[in-house]
């Protein structure tokens, strides 16, 4: 694993311990060499996430798209920034540039993007890890509701082990480095020979 892609809110939240968690992902990421990839804003919790890290000493590469270059407020003091077409676009650069996935608290968007990532990695594209940094319990009602596509059918409980979570930076990434892939089929009517 040599780069993390993070999502996250370009806004800061509403509690404090989300920005602390950030910073602190922000450092440990440096602190093991692990570069990172993310939305290539200054504003929120993502210009915190990419200050932090380059303040430990770490490398950060933003992936923005043309026209959020002045609404989300490009960051300019990055290892490399990527000036792109489309979300889409975007999507696809931090994908083939991360080795793993990790979402923190944020809004829409981050949702959007993480749940293409682990789609992807349930549908066999990659196989690279995908955590969620639970700050406070953001994605308690989130994993609760996983935890129910299971039990009501639409999702095998093998893919939703392959949601790591963890309200610890180091403890998420020490995960994803044990982390072995599920090798089972997404469809639940072949199993059950429906």
């Amino acid at each position: 694993m040599k780069r993390v892609c993070v999502y996250l809110g370009s806004n800061p939240g509403n509690r404090p311990e989300y920005v602390t968690a950030t910073k602190a992902l922000g450092r440990e990421l440096a602190g093991r060499g692990l570069g990172l990839v993310y939305g290539g804003s200054s504003t929120g919790l993502m210009g915190r996430l990419a200050d932090a890290c380059l303040e430990a000493g770490g490398d950060a590469v933003g992936i923005i798209p043309r026209l959020l270059v002045d609404k989300e407020i490009a960051h300019r003091g990055l290892t490399e920034i990527h000036v792109v077409e489309s979300m889409h676009e975007r999507k696809q650069k931090m994908a083939d540039l991360s080795d793993a996935f990790i979402a923190l608290p944020g809004g829409l968007g981050t949702l959007e993007e993480f749940f293409e990532a682990l789609t992807w990695n349930q549908l066999g594209y990659h196989t690279k890890p995908c955590g969620l940094l639970d700050v406070s319990g953001y994605y308690a009602c989130l994993t609760d509701h996983m935890d129910r596509m299971v039990n009501e059918g639409f999702l095998v409980a093998d893919h939703r082990r392959m949601v790591m979570t963890s309200p610890d930076p180091a403890a998420l990434l020490d995960m994803f480095e044990h982390y072995d892939p599920p090798q089972v089929d997404k469809w639940i009517e072949m199993k059950k020979g429906l």
